[in-house]
């Protein structure tokens, strides 16, 4: 279970969470969990090689990719820049230059 920050007013450990708002019951401060470094609530996305990848990284595709309900296929070495990570299988959303906006899992890609 994760633990939630304290109010970074009051210093409250009543914090609550509310989608994406955090709220003090005490002091009655809201804010948002992007502003705060919550380094270990994130979840680490790795490459194929183990490099730590975050949000705005180049990473190079490191095997052809079979695109699902399409005769296209990705190519090793294409490279991919402006990642963006989300949560779920296919952990990396991107735009691959002369295909478009896809899902990418991240033990296909190496960082650059």
């Amino acid at each position: 279970m994760m633990s939630l920050p304290p109010c970074p007013i009051c210093n409250s450990k009543y914090t609550y969470q509310d989608k994406e708002v955090f709220n003090c019951p005490e002091c009655g401060h809201e804010w948002i969990l992007e502003n705060l470094d919550t380094s270990e609530s994130i979840v680490t996305v790795r490459d194929a090689v183990g490099n730590i990848l975050k949000d705005g990284d180049t990473v190079v595709v490191i095997k052809d990719l079979k695109i699902k309900g399409s005769s296209q296929t990705v190519k090793v070495g294409t490279k991919v820049k402006n990642i963006r990570l989300v949560e779920g299988d296919h952990d990396i959303d991107c735009k691959i230059e002369g295909i478009g906006s896809m899902g990418l899992k991240s033990i296909f890609v190496k960082k650059s």
